[in-house]
Formats: structure tokens, sequence, C-alpha cells
């Protein structure tokens, strides 16, 4: 393919797929890499001539987590975009909110965030997007490989990043289960009261509830 590639921008000339002859093009190619391409050259795995092709203008663009201050300005973007395409133009997010995805490092760089805003926007409960509404990997400290939390150089308020991650488990579990409080309850290893307390406790509701209690 990289051998097809540089002769089409070598010659300017295209085959259609199942034509027999060539057709000239004029374009201009812009291309988007998040692989070191020096280093693949080095390693025999990236041709050296297509990479002097296509390298004539480079922009280096540094990760997210490198630029934190465009944060607010992507982040009310995308706000804007998917609160008008699902109709909820006043819809806004909470100072709690906004500081998690502000410090949230973002591996997956800017399509992490889209996605991230469009199911806070998709799912927000009412015309404020809470910490409830944020995808579960926002809300605190992620387990390791060797099963143990890393505790942020900062410092964290333990309860209440333990009652967010009770409270993001809770949702995710009555969502998969469509609100069968039963189901629920077996997916996070609890009895049915035990569930039915914690809800009471954190004030969460769920919608359609009407499972009997099988413990009567």
């Amino acid at each position: 393919l990289q051998v097809k590639l540089l002769r089409a921008l070598q010659e300017r000339k295209v085959r259609p797929v199942g034509g027999t002859t060539e057709i000239p093009v004029d374009v201009r190619i812009v291309a988007a890499t998040n692989r070191d391409l020096g280093q693949m050259v080095k390693e025999k795995t990236f041709r050296e001539d297509l990479f002097w092709r296509l390298n004539v203008l480079r922009v280096q663009l540094p990760s997210l987590r490198e630029r934190r201050d465009d944060l607010p300005v992507l982040i009310e973007h995308f706000r804007a975009r998917f609160a008008n395409e699902q109709g909820r133009s006043l819809i806004s997010f909470s100072p709690e909110a906004m500081r998690a995805l502000v410090s949230h490092e973002w591996p997956g760089n800017v399509r992490q965030l889209q996605h991230a805003i469009e199911s806070a926007v998709l799912l927000a409960r009412s015309s404020t997007i809470t910490l409830d509404d944020l995808p579960p990997e926002l809300l605190g400290p992620q387990l390791s490989t060797r099963g143990e939390v890393a505790l942020p150089p900062e410092g964290i308020d333990l309860e209440a990043t333990l009652e967010r991650i009770e409270r993001s488990l809770i949702r995710q579990a009555l969502e998969r289960s469509r609100g069968v409080r039963t189901k629920a309850a077996q997916t996070l290893g609890l009895s049915f009261r035990s569930l039915r307390y914690r809800l009471q406790k954190l004030g969460m509701t769920v919608e359609g509830e009407g499972d009997p209690d099988p413990e009567a």
C-alpha cells in the first residue's frame, strides 16, 4: 500500500478500482498519525521515500494533557454541539463536573473528550451535568494491574470518592438491568435489601422500579 501511495503522489495519477487506465489527479495530501514515523523508518516498517514525500510541512500537536488551557474551550465546544443536536440548548456543567473534566489525563486525547461530553449530555437527568452523568473512568482513581488504587499527589476526599464510585457502579448496574433492581443487585453481589438501602442512602431513584422484594 505504501508503494502505491508513493507512486500516486509522485506521478499524480491513480487507477480506479476495476479500471484499466490511469487518470490524473490534482490533490493536496494532509496526513495525521499518532505513530513515530521517524522511528518506524529506522525500523524499516515505513518507507523512507514516502516519509519525506509526506513530510513537507510538519505540525507537531501535543497531547491534550500537555495543553490543559485548551480543555475549557473544547469542553464548551462539544457541549454546545451535542446539546444543540439533542435539543438541550440550556444544559451546563456543575462546578464539580467541570473540575473532573479539566483534571482528567485524557489518554485518548480529543476523541475521548468528545465521546465523554456526548455521553454526559445524553445521560444528564436535568439541565445541569453532574458527576453522576460523567463516564465512570472520570470519577476517581483507577485500579492498577496489581489491583491497587493510585493515590494522587494532592490527595483525595476518601468519603466523597468512595461515594462517587459506589453511585457510578450502581447506576451502571441499573442501566444494564434496565431498572430491574433484583438483577442489578445480583450483578453487584448484593442482596436486594442491601441495594435498596444503598439507593436510599445515596438518594438515587429508579424510573419504573416495581420489581417485588424477593426477601419480603
